[in-house]
């Protein structure tokens, strides 16, 4: 469990006289509760933790907490289930004010989340379907970002093509990116799918190249893997790599991190494309979110992230190397302009 609070170190009494001021003018222009932020508390409540993409949306939903003043407990599951359901009742148990659940599979955080609506605290999901009218959900528009990648896809290798297909159903984000996988299929009937396969073992990347070395064996005519998921593109390129097939098969996948465009970028990669937000910014919105909530306005049921199109020969012509490259070179990555009332304090500003 960790905490982050704005704190201001030590520093020269006068300085901390007109930081004390300035907090205090900030202060008056919040609605109630963030007048006085520091008694504020939220939880995160996370299921999938493993990856940069988790980092990152750690970081994002870390910054936005700072930014308004807020007291943040994480609390994390570790894709335990029932364990993450138990969590939502140790921050009901806390007296938080505010809860954002971070994925999680429906039937044990349906009831846990009723739970904490009960207790009157405020609550806010992302990428798990807790069926919930009180509860908004922060979604990346996963249908958008398996659209980019599958138009991508037709783009780069034409109508009709042998397709491997990483899975795992009971997973909200992945269950919408399938749907629109289905939608592909039937528009196309020349993408015929060899093979569907996919795990959330940890790690997941090794766990899904283990079972990706079996498919490229059994399936040798496979030319397009779509993997919309990051880890499980990593697991898809390993084994690629390590069957000498890089030149054959392109991947396309969802979701960015530095390592991924490192992993885009080498010579001869199979990674092609993939459409992305900014993992941070979905933390930051997950977390202005709950704060309009708890400031009595409406962010609306369904609170959309935007998704950006990332090409193998984007970073290549841009030459970008890292997350700050890419939100500096493609500014529709950087931020995005949901869940911002006039009055919230924004990272950094």
């Amino acid at each position: 469990m960790s905490f982050t609070r704005r704190t201001f170190g030590k520093l020269a009494a006068g300085l901390m006289a007109a930081t004390a001021f300035a907090g205090s003018a900030l202060a008056a222009d919040m609605p109630a509760p963030f007048n006085d932020p520091g008694k504020v508390k939220i939880a995160l409540v996370r299921y999938l933790s493993t990856g940069d993409f988790f980092q990152s949306y750690l970081s994002g939903v870390e910054a936005q907490a700072k930014a308004l003043g807020v007291d943040l407990r994480v609390l994390d599951s570790r894709q335990d289930a029932a364990l993450q359901a138990d969590m939502v009742d140790q921050a009901i148990a806390l007296g938080v004010n505010g809860i954002i659940i971070q994925h999680g599979l429906t039937e044990s955080m349906k009831e846990a989340a009723q739970r904490a609506v009960d207790a009157g605290i405020k609550v806010v999901a992302f990428d798990v379907n807790v069926e919930n009218d009180k509860i908004p959900q922060v979604e990346q528009s996963d249908r958008d970002l398996a659209r980019l990648a599958l138009e991508q896809a037709i783009k780069d290798n034409g109508e009709s093509w042998n397709a491997g297909y990483v899975y795992v159903a009971g997973i909200a984000p992945l269950d919408r990116r399938d749907e629109t996988w289905k939608e592909f299929k039937a528009k196309y009937p020349g993408i015929k799918e060899k093979a569907m396969f996919g795990t959330l073992d940890n790690p997941i990347a090794n766990s899904v190249a283990n079972q990706a070395r079996s498919v490229i064996s059994a399936n040798p005519d496979i030319t397009v893997m779509f993997a919309p998921y990051d880890e499980f593109a990593k697991g898809v390129k390993i084994a690629v790599d390590e069957a000498g097939l890089s030149s054959s098969v392109k991947i396309y996948s969802a979701d960015i991190s530095t390592s991924d465009i490192a992993a885009m970028r080498e010579p001869g990669s199979a990674w092609a494309a993939t459409a992305a937000t900014n993992p941070a910014v979905v933390g930051q919105v997950s977390v202005r979110a709950l704060a309009m909530m708890l400031a009595g306005e409406d962010p609306g049921h369904n609170v959309v992230v935007p998704p950006t199109l990332i090409t193998q020969k984007d970073l290549n012509d841009n030459d970008i190397k890292n997350m700050e490259e890419l939100s500096a070179k493609l500014p529709q990555f950087a931020h995005a302009d949901v869940a911002v009332p006039a009055w919230m304090p924004l990272p950094g500003k």
